[in-house]
């Protein structure tokens, strides 16, 4: 369809969109490339698999993650990947009076981004996993806080479920439905 789109431009348009189209189609072979390349390297480890079993988070995401955490055990607890990962807002109190403000700028920039990735996936399809325990965590936050607020709760609650994950060798179990999420190669 593009390609009939693109002989109605001008000229000078259309040269400009055919190299922009080939320079596309350039960096999907690498990109492609690269996957297939992450793909040898990583599909065999069981922790990628577990790490899989989160909500929102996929193959790309799984590396990311495994690969930004490394040793979970250097985490003293799930509290403290939360906060290393970016998930955690910063806590105002005096007086007897809490404010939550925004998260810390000294995080792990990839780890942030990748939790919120996998909370706006779960946002996305939370219709569909309505029973699921983030999509209810993400419209309750939502419908008090707004989105931004609510893809941190969910982010957060990813990154404090990694580490029980990596620390305990099992995969994802919904809180509050006692789900277990089996890993992609298990029926």
């Amino acid at each position: 369809m593009l390609g009939e789109r693109i002989r109605e431009l001008p000229s000078q348009t259309r040269y400009a969109t055919e190299r922009l189209v080939e320079e596309l189609d350039h960096l999907q072979v690498q990109i492609d490339g690269f996957e297939a390349r992450m793909a040898k390297l990583f599909r065999d480890t069981e922790d990628l698999e577990l790490i899989e079993t989160l909500p929102g988070v996929g193959f790309i995401l799984g590396v990311v993650i495994l690969m930004e955490v490394g040793d979970v055990r250097r985490f003293p607890s799930a509290g403290q990947l939360a906060s290393y990962s970016g998930m955690t807002p910063r806590v105002h109190a005096s007086g007897g009076r809490v404010r939550y403000g925004p998260t810390r700028p000294d995080v792990n920039r990839y780890l942030k981004w990748a939790y919120a990735e996998a909370a706006n996936a779960t946002a996305i399809h939370r219709r569909k996993h309505a029973p699921w325990h983030v999509s209810r965590l993400y419209e309750r936050v939502r419908h008090r806080s707004g989105h931004q607020k609510a893809i941190g709760a969910v982010g957060r609650h990813l990154a404090e479920a990694t580490y029980w994950i990596l620390r305990e060798g099992e995969p994802y179990r919904d809180p509050t439905l006692d789900l277990v999420v089996k890993p992609k190669g298990e029926a």
